[in-house]
């Protein structure tokens, strides 16, 4: 038995490959092409920033958030508007704005921030104004 390890061996990694090669990845592919992971929804991504009614309303919940994050011993004081806002599509914003932080050490400064948010209710948008609507996924740049 010790003089066919070798081949044993070679042998076993040939029916492996063949069989990824001849069943597994035509399975896969088929799943892939498939409407499985297809998400249908009239927000579509757009590389190009945006500005609607909602993406105004996800920045506004996303200085909410960063204003509780920061908590009651700072001030905030936030733009009128986000520098840029992005849709990743299905009701996923990508917000990035300004911010002036003074704290009680009166040291004052302008921290850019980006927030990803998503609106959970999809195409029915009445309560978009409530923030248990909406999921903040990640939020970076306020650290110190």
């Amino acid at each position: 038995m010790k003089k066919y390890r070798t081949l044993i061996l070679i042998a076993g990694l040939a029916i492996l490959l063949l069989s990824q090669y001849k069943l597994i990845m035509p399975f896969i592919y088929k799943v892939i092409a498939s409407d499985l992971f297809l998400v249908d929804s009239k927000d579509q991504a757009s590389q190009l920033p945006i500005s609607t009614p909602l993406s105004g309303i996800a920045f506004m919940h996303c200085n909410n958030y960063v204003k509780s994050e920061l908590g009651p011993d700072v001030s905030v004081t936030f733009a009128e508007k986000p520098l840029n806002a992005w849709t990743l599509g299905n009701y996923q914003f990508l917000i990035s704005a300004e911010a002036t932080i003074t704290s009680d050490t009166a040291s004052t400064s302008i921290k850019k921030y980006a927030c990803r948010i998503t609106y959970n209710n999809g195409d029915n948008e009445e309560g978009a104004l409530d923030f248990e609507n909406w999921s903040v996924i990640g939020l970076t740049g306020l650290d110190n």
